[in-house]
């Protein structure tokens, strides 16, 4: 099935203009689950309660209030739609990055940039981006929210990446610093053995959510009338040896796959030579 198209706009750099169709870049697959009464099994509703009186509280009579030391602002609905960003059709590009310049601790959501009609400027703007290996810095407003977001080529397409703002960035520096002995050369190269054993090539089909196939599959036979069995999890004992956890990796990959494993040492050896 073809991906429709969730909002259409205008990629603008100086008065260069580049109509585009944005798409979501992936899709919530998780697995959802309805609240039930335990003994009619009839679906249940959430209720807004004040909790000095347990009276139910009609939805019309709510407000949003925002903490304020030991009180709250109360902003109306006229108020914080006085407050809401202009809507607007504009992807403003305001300036360009090196790629990789944005680490993934800034990005949100992907989104798929397709041509809205004139295509040559669309591909032109991918293709100068490929080139000079360059990312876009970008600010729109979308559904009654502003965005920043970083502009990139991805096998000659657009893509459009939200990014996060500042001040939900956590820095390295706050991190507590890793203390303990530094690691010696030959844990340095059996880590590296150990890396290049498992090289191999991207294979999308790895990445699936397997507590969801386990749900469904059990799901599944219980409405089929079997009584699945309950699976204990198994805890699995910590290495605390560096050396002796990389020799047992190293020992239990050659175990499990020796021709493989050969197979990969005679392939480097030839690369590299």
């Amino acid at each position: 099935m073809a991906a429709r198209a969730i909002w259409k706009g205008v990629l603008e750099l100086g008065s260069h203009k580049v109509p585009v169709k944005l798409y979501s870049a992936v899709q919530e697959r998780g697995v959802h689950f309805r609240l039930l009464q335990e003994r009619t099994h009839v679906p249940v509703r959430q209720q807004l309660v004040d909790p000095s009186s347990d009276e139910v509280v009609p939805y019309p009579e709510v407000r949003k209030g925002y903490p304020v030391e030991q009180s709250y602002v109360v902003l109306s609905k006229e108020e914080l739609e006085s407050l809401a960003p202009k809507p607007s059709r504009e992807i403003a590009v305001s300036h360009f990055l090196p790629i990789q310049k944005l680490g993934p601790e800034w990005h949100v959501r992907p989104y798929y940039l397709g041509p809205d009609g004139e295509q040559e400027a669309y591909f032109a703007l991918a293709q100068a981006l490929a080139a000079e290996g360059r990312e876009g810095v970008a600010h729109w407003v979308m559904r009654g929210q502003e965005y920043d977001g970083a502009l990139r080529e991805v096998d000659g397409y657009l893509m459009l990446i939200t990014l996060r703002h500042a001040d939900e960035i956590i820095k390295q520096s706050e991190l507590p610093r890793p203390e303990g002995r530094a690691h010696t050369d030959k844990e340095l190269t059996m880590a590296e053995q150990l890396i290049a054993a498992y090289e191999d090539a991207f294979d999308p089909a790895q990445f699936k959510d397997e507590y969801k196939e386990r749900v469904l599959a059990f799901v599944e036979a219980k409405a089929k009338g079997k009584k699945p069995r309950l699976k204990q999890p198994v805890t699995k004992h910590e290495e605390r040896d560096l050396t002796s956890a990389l020799a047992k990796s190293l020992a239990g990959l050659k175990k499990a796959d020796p021709k493989k494993e050969g197979a990969r040492r005679h392939g480097k050896e030839k690369h590299v030579a």
